[in-house]
């Protein structure tokens, strides 16, 4: 009689944290609101961080996260599982973030160029040397935006001008032009940014 082993694989950190999130989301699906509320306290933080970059605002920032959360929740009962749980939140939050642009827009008169150097001026009297994220705040509106979504998240440009409502070729524009206002304004000429 021959002893066989039995291996019991154990699934790393990473797949049990991806397990228990999808167990959350199809609880939170059916109405569980401790289960959203558990989906909420491990997203929240950089959901608003992400809103925070596209807005530069956090009060704005603040308003887009709850319009995304709430948004998220009334959603979730068709939420399929092709991608993750936070590649749909990410989404939802940009949609969010533009969606109050575009009401603003309607609402606002909006300069679309500003001068560069009241932009220099600006960057150097609200934050120390290097602060990347006031620079980034301080960034007309069209290039932060293409910078936080393609430079910072990964968007392609198809991606990006599919979601900001502009061409492609507009999109790699506003992306150089980001990077080049961000090298002036924290000394890097010369360097890649």
């Amino acid at each position: 009689m021959q002893a066989t082993a039995t291996v019991v694989e154990f699934p790393d950190a990473a797949a049990r944290e991806a397990a228990e999130e999808l167990k959350a989301v199809k609880a939170a699906a059916r109405g569980d609101r401790r289960a959203f509320e558990a989906l909420y306290r491990a997203h929240v933080g950089r959901i608003n961080r992400l809103c925070l970059r596209l807005t530069g605002s956090r009060e704005t920032a603040e308003d887009c996260v709850q319009d995304a959360f709430v948004s998220a929740w009334r959603a979730l009962p068709r939420f399929e599982v092709r991608s993750s749980f936070s590649t749909w939140l990410h989404r939802i939050a940009v949609n969010a973030v533009l969606a109050r642009r575009r009401g603003l827009a309607s609402s606002l008169e909006i300069t679309v160029d500003e001068d560069v150097t009241a932009l220099d001026r600006r960057v150097s009297l609200d934050a120390p040397p290097l602060d990347l994220e006031a620079a980034i705040r301080a960034l007309p509106t069209g290039a932060r935006l293409v910078l936080v979504l393609v430079g910072l998240y990964g968007f392609s440009h198809d991606e990006a001008a599919r979601e900001l409502g502009i061409a492609v070729g507009t999109s790699k524009a506003q992306l150089h032009r980001a990077r080049a206002l961000l090298a002036a304004h924290l000394d890097l000429a010369g360097e890649a940014v």
